[in-house]
């Protein structure tokens, strides 16, 4: 069974991470998150769930207005042409449904068959958002904590300049 927003955040707990959490309705898309957020600080953040053609899994976190090129993004991540992982791929690795997907669903991946592409333009963000593994919250953590988290999971996060400059 996948973990629980509650694991979830007693694991955050006991890694000493402060985190805030905020509830509102359901959201499947950037712009629905735009609408209900209301005022959560830092920077709202879209993560990209991955495979290649040889089926490594890769899982992208950027800004949520960042330009992802799918074309550009294996040059300057090291990894083959990529495309959407499917669903039950995305369940499997990392416990959330499509609209959920987050680096904190990482907690599932105890196989740790994801590779974490954390974009450089978020990291210098001092906090960021992302669903608590369903997108009914947002969950606040600092960046500097998402790494702690990251690898405590057993997972070693790459820092890219993956995204595209907004013009």
């Amino acid at each position: 069974m996948p973990a629980t927003r509650d694991e979830l955040m007693a694991r955050l707990d006991a890694l000493g991470i402060v985190t805030r959490t905020v509830d509102h309705a359901p959201v499947f898309t950037v712009e629905e998150a735009r609408a209900l957020r209301g005022e959560i600080p830092g920077g709202h953040c879209k993560n990209l769930f991955l495979k290649d053609d040889k089926g490594a899994i890769y899982l992208i976190v950027c800004l949520e207005d960042a330009k992802i090129d799918l074309k550009a993004a294996p040059a300057r991540i090291g990894s083959r042409r990529l495309t959407f992982g499917k669903p039950d791929l995305l369940m499997e690795i990392l416990g959330v449904e499509p609209g959920s997907v987050t680096p904190f669903g990482l907690i599932n991946d105890t196989g740790r068959r994801a590779a974490v592409v954390l974009d450089k333009t978020m990291m210098e963000q001092e906090w960021l958002n992302y669903h608590p593994l369903r997108n009914d919250a947002t969950t606040t953590i600092r960046a500097a904590d998402l790494l702690v988290f990251l690898r405590a999971t057993g997972h070693e996060p790459r820092i890219v300049a993956v995204s595209e400059p907004v013009l």
